[in-house]
C-alpha cells in the first residue's frame, strides 16, 4: 500500500516508505541473537572434538565428521536461503530456523552415538544456514541507508567476535562441565530468540511469501557443487590433499557441478540463486572484499592459536586467551567506526582497515620463535582492529545500490562468499603452513653439519650445559633437532603471515572502485 492507502504499483510498492512497528535498534538486536549462535557453533566445536572421540570410543578421524556434517549442510542452504526467504516468507522461514536449529541442538548434545551426532549436526548446518542472510535482510530493510553503518555495527559484533571466542568459550565449557553442554548451552539462548523474533520481527511488503518457478537443475547442482566443495576444503588438509582419490573424487564433483550451476544460473530466467545482483559494481566488489577479509580473518584465528601450541608450548586454554583481547578490541572499535561512517569517507574507511590489517600480518611475519606473550596480544589486537574497519563499513557499501526487492537473494550471496571464503582461507593456509615448514626444515637441516662455523661454535657449548644437568653428550643431537623443528615451524607461519599481508594491501587500491552514492537522510555513503 501507499501512503494514501491506494494500493501501489509493484516498483512504487518496492520502495514505499515502509517501517516496522517496533523500535528497529531492538529489532536487530534480536535479529542478532541466534545468528551468533550459529556462528559460534561453527568454531566452539573444534575444541571438543577429542574429548567427542574418547567419550563415543571412535578414531579422531571419525570425529571430524562431526564439523564437516554441519560445514556440508550449512554450505548448501546459504547460496538458496534467499530463494527459501521467499518462498515461505522471511518471518516464517527465520522463526522456524530458529526453532530447528534450537531443537537439533538439543538432540545433538543428548546423541548417544556418533551417527546421531553426525545426522543431528546435519540438519543443524541446515536450519542454521538460513539465520545469516535473514539477519542481515532484516537490517537492510529495517534501516535506511544512513543508518545502515548503525545498524551493521551492532550485527558485526556477533558476525566477527563469535568466530574468535568459539575456540575459547569451547575449551572452558568442555574443560569445566562436557563436551555436551557446548551444544546444549544453545537451547535456552535459542528459546529466548525465538520467542523476541516472533514479537519483534515482521516482513515489509516486498518480503513476504510469494510464488517461485521451483528451479530444479539449479538447486541440485548448487547443492551438490557447495556440499562437495565443503568435503574437499574440510578433509583436504588431513587426507593429503590430492594424494588422496577420495578428495580428487569430491573436488572434481565440485569443480563439475559449480561450473555448471554458474553457467545454468545465468541462463535459466527464475534461478534458485540471483548471481547476476554480482553485475552490480558496489556488491560484486563488495562481496570480494568480504571474501578476502573473511579468509584473513578464519585464517589467523587458526593460525595464531596453532603456532602459540606448536612453537610456544601454550595449552589449549592459554591459546584461546591468546584470542579473547583481540576480540575486546574489535567490540570496542566497530562503534567508534559507525560513528566515523557519519564524517569520514566510507572508502577511506575500507582502505585504513586493509592497510591496518596488513600491517599486523606483516608484524606477525616478524615473530621470533621465543616471542613473548604481551607482543602476540598487542599484534593480534592491532590485525583485529582492522577487522573492525572493514565490516561495517564493506557492508554499507555492499548494500547501498542494491534494490530492496533483492534484499533477500543479496544477503544469502553476501554471505555465502564470507563463509565459504572462511573456509578457503582455513584450508589454504594449513596447506601453506605445512608446506613452508618442509622447505624451511631441509634448508636449516644443512647447517648441522660439522663443516658449518655456527654449529662448530655452538655443540661444545651445548654438551657441556646437557652434562651439568646430568645428561650425555648425545642429547645434544635432540636438543639441536628440537631447536631446528621450532625454528622451521615459525618460519613457515611467518611466510603466510606475510602473504596474508600482501593479500590485504592488495585490496587497497580497488576501494575507490566503489560508487559513491547519496542515502535517504542526506548522508553521503561512499564519497
Amino acid at each position: 500500500m501507499s501512503a494514501s492507502g491506494a494500493t501501489a504499483g509493484p516498483g512504487e510498492r518496492a520502495h514505499a516508505p515502509w517501517r516496522p512497528v517496533g523500535n528497529p535498534w531492538i529489532i536487530v538486536l534480536v535479529a542478532t541473537m541466534a545468528p551468533f549462535m550459529e556462528i559460534l557453533d561453527g568454531t566452539i566445536v573444534n575444541v571438543s572434538l577429542p574429548h567427542i572421540a574418547g567419550s563415543m570410543s571412535v578414531s579422531p578421524d571419525e570425529a571430524t565428521w562431526v564439523l564437516t556434517s554441519y560445514l556440508v549442510a550449512n554450505g548448501i542452504v546459504l547460496p538458496i536461503s534467499g530463494w527459501l526467504s521467499d518462498v515461505f516468507g522471511r518471518r516464517r522461514y527465520f522463526l522456524s530456523c530458529i526453532a530447528m536449529f534450537t531443537l537439533c541442538s538439543f538432540l545433538c548434545g543428548i546423541a548417544g552415538s556418533l551417527w546421531q551426532l553426525i545426522l543431528f549436526r546435519l540438519l543443524q548446518g541446515m536450519f542454521g544456514g538460513g539465520l545469516q542472510p535473514c539477519q542481515q535482510s532484516i537490517v537492510l530493510d529495517t534501516f535506511p541507508a544512513s543508518q545502515r553503518g548503525k545498524a551493521f555495527a551492532m550485527t558485526a559484533i556477533a558476525t566477527v567476535a563469535a568466530p574468535v571466542l568459539g575456540p575459547t568459550l569451547g575449551g572452558l565449557i568442555t574443560d569445566s562441565f562436557s563436551w555436551r553442554w557446548v551444544f546444549l548451552i544453545n537451547v535456552p539462548i535459542g528459546i529466548i530468540a525465538f520467542w523476541a523474533s516472533a514479537i519483534y520481527v515482521e516482513d515489509p511488503p516486498w518480503a513476504r511469501a510469494r510464488t517461485r518457478v521451483v528451479d530444479y537443475i539449479g538447486l541440485s547442482l548448487v547443492a551438490l557443487g557447495f556440499g562437495a566443495l565443503q568435503v574437499f576444503l574440510d578433509r583436504g588438509a588431513d587426507l593429503d590433499w590430492f594424494g588422496s582419490g577420495f578428495i580428487i573424487a569430491f573436488a572434481s564433483l565440485a569443480f563439475i557441478a559449480l561450473v555448471s550451476a554458474v553457467l545454468w544460473l545465468l541462463y535459466t530466467d527464475h534461478p534458485v540463486v540471483n548471481i547476476r545482483l554480482l553485475k552490480n559494481r558496489n556488491f560484486g566488489l563488495g562481496c570480494g572484499m568480504m571474501g578476502c577479509m573473511a579468509a584473513i580473518m578464519y585464517a589467523s584465528s587458526v593460525m595464531v592459536p596453532q603456532m602459540a601450541q606448536l612453537v610456544l608450548g601454550y595449552d589449549a586454554l592459554w591459546a584461546g586467551l591468546l584470542l579473547s583481547p583481540g576480540a575486546v578490541a574489535m567490540i570496542l572499535c566497530i562503534p567508534v567506526v559507525g560513528k566515523l561512517m557519519g564524517f569520514v569517507s566510507t572508502r577511506l574507511l575500507v582502505a585504513f582497515g586493509f592497510v591496518l590489517l596488513s600491517t599486523g600480518m606483516y608484524l606477525a611475519h616478524l615473530w621470533p620463535p621465543n616471542v613473548d606473550f604481551i607482543t602476540l596480544v598487542e599484534v593480534r589486537s592491532l590485525q583485529t582492529a582492522g577487522l573492525a574497519f572493514l565490516f561495517v563499513p564493506i557492508s554499507t557499501l555492499a548494500y547501498l545500490t542494491l534494490p530492496k526487492e533483492a534484499s533477500s537473494d543479496g544477503a544469502a550471496l553476501y554471505t555465502m562468499f564470507r563463509n565459504v571464503a572462511g573456509s578457503i582461507g582455513i584450508s589454504v593456509v594449513t596447506t601453506l603452513v605445512s608446506n613452508a615448514k618442509q622447505n624451511h626444515l631441509f634448508y636449516l637441516s644443512q647447517h648441522l653439519s660439522p663443516l658449518d662455523a655456527g654449529y662448530r661454535f655452538e655443540l661444545p657449548r651445548i654438551v657441556a650445559g646437557m652434562a651439568h644437568l646430568g645428561q650425555s653428550a648425545s642429547a645434544a643431537a635432540g636438543y639441536f633437532y628440537q631447536q631446528l623443528q621450532s625454528q622451521a615451524v615459525m618460519q613457515g607461519y611467518n611466510d603466510v603471515f606475510f602473504l596474508c599481508s600482501l593479500a590485504a594491501l592488495a585490496m587497497v587500491p580497488l576501494c575507490w572502485f566503489f560508487t559513491a552514492g547519496r542515502a535517504a537522510g542526506g548522508e553521503n555513503i561512499g564519497h
